[in-house]
């Protein structure tokens, strides 16, 4: 085989391929022993019918025609790794010579990943919530959980903000009742603004026994509503005593408030601290993708789109959810759910671009240590043995694939222990703080689980 590669533009490159007669012979062999295999012929058991009896009953063209329809993908993929092609989309192929005899030449169009350079990545700033969890903070589930054991008492006044009020409620749309809007004896927190715009206004300054009538458009729809409330009751809420006696009836576990704060002031600060490790990874690729200066190739954008769609319908199955129900439920339609998921892969296009780009600037090197140790943890995913993980990547000719994944996660951990992260007064966030600790694990694929499926990859180990 013959192959050469000229560049072309828009992010192309064109391979000649050319095959020797001699050489082709070989997969018009080929293609007669799969013929061979398909036909029924008088006196041989399938696919062991010599080609010359093969040849007498079909005719020679037919087995270049299928030599040639197996070949070029076999012929293609070597070039594609004899030149290092990264090609992101299925090559337009054209037929040059050889449809009927002699040498076999074709071209292929194909489109590449482009190459691109990262300016700023150096200096990226990343904003995560701050884990600091303020007196406000606690002072705020503090009253909740105090909220939670009080009691409603009536009382012999207008209601305001924050009251509470007994209530039977009527919507109306020319005088029939709208669904949802219609009970009695409802206890309403004045200020939820749970109802409709203006709702929560009507209620304040009323008294029990006021009969208040309105119209308004309740919330989530466009057409307005009708509305009679009659205010049974206003009542307060009395909150019951912060004392260490409250604490030993209601909160057991503890025996004084400062205990019970203490605990409380470490649980929120772990949340809080959890909360912004697990967006970590999120927000600086989200800082990387933005410095990206090209629009995502559209071929990738599409790959990785059609990826995200089969796995969002698959996991659906496998939770006995039907598809057009979700959507109905959620209020969207097929073009709005897949308009969706192709931001996404647009942020995972260009993450991808980023991030190779990033290890190529940074010289960040895969090692054999590496790709051994990503077969053992692939092995223990999959529960197979790391040398069958090893032979379906290399039978698979994938091994390439998993070494660019690698360097991408290696990448993402440079930029982890690079860049600044700050919370949203600009303040200076410990690095140690941030990731939990000095060596920060995460998962190869992060954003990019379509570009590579493991479980898939070791199929053949089986």
């Amino acid at each position: 085989m013959k192959s050469t590669i000229e560049a072309l533009e828009g992010n192309k490159v064109k391979l000649s391929i050319e095959l020797e007669e001699a050489e082709f012979d070989r997969e018009i062999d080929a293609a007669f022993r799969k013929i061979a295999k398909e036909i029924r012929l008088p006196g041989f058991r399938p696919g062991k019918a010599p080609r010359q009896v093969v040849e007498a009953r079909i005719g020679k063209d037919a087995a270049r025609t299928q030599a040639i329809q197996d070949a070029i993908p076999e012929y293609l993929s070597r070039a594609v790794r004899e030149h290092d092609v990264d090609i992101i989309a299925t090559p337009d192929v054209e037929l040059k010579e050889g449809q009927e005899a002699g040498v076999v030449k074709f071209d292929a169009t194909c489109e590449i990943r482009p190459e691109i350079t990262v300016p700023g990545y150096t200096g990226l700033r990343i904003e995560l919530p701050s884990p600091e969890v303020t007196d406000e903070n606690l002072e705020e589930v503090i009253i909740g959980e105090r909220r939670r054991h009080g009691v409603l008492t009536d009382v012999d006044r207008a209601a305001a903000t924050g009251d509470y009020v007994i209530v039977d409620l009527a919507g109306l749309r020319d005088g029939a009742p709208v669904v949802g809007l219609n009970t009695e004896d409802w206890t309403y927190e004045i200020g939820r603004g749970w109802v409709a715009p203006g709702f929560d206004d009507q209620l304040i300054g009323a008294v029990a026994g006021a009969e208040l009538t309105f119209t308004a458009t309740p919330n989530g729809t466009e057409i307005p509503a009708d509305f009679v409330v009659k205010v049974q009751k206003v009542q307060t809420l009395d909150l019951p005593e912060l004392t260490d006696e409250w604490i030993q009836n209601t909160i057991p576990e503890f025996d004084s408030v400062a205990a019970w704060k203490d605990s409380t002031l470490e649980r929120l600060t772990t949340g809080r601290l959890n909360q912004m490790r697990n967006s970590v990874v999120d927000k600086v690729t989200d800082g990387l993708a933005e410095l990206v200066d090209i629009e995502a190739p559209e071929s990738m954008v599409n790959g990785d789109l059609q990826g995200r769609v089969q796995n969002t319908i698959s996991q659906f199955q496998q939770q006995g959810i039907a598809l057009d129900q979700w959507l109905s439920a959620t209020g969207q339609d097929p073009e709005s759910f897949i308009e969706g998921l192709k931001a996404q892969s647009q942020k995972a296009v260009k993450v991808d671009l980023a991030l190779r780009a990033v290890g190529v600037a940074q010289k960040i090197e895969v090692t054999d240590e590496d790709i051994e140790s990503e077969y053992e943890m692939i092995a223990v995913r999959v529960q197979q043995s790391p040398d069958q993980v090893r032979k379906a990547y290399e039978q698979n000719d994938a091994v390439q694939d998993l070494t660019t994944q690698i360097r991408k996660s290696k990448t993402l951990d440079w930029l982890l222990h690079n860049v600044e992260f700050v919370d949203a007064d600009g303040n200076t966030l410990e690095r140690d703080t941030v990731l939990g600790h000095s060596d920060h694990d995460h998962d190869h694929d992060h954003d990019h689980d379509h570009d590579h499926d493991h479980d898939h990859d070791t199929k053949d180990a089986e």
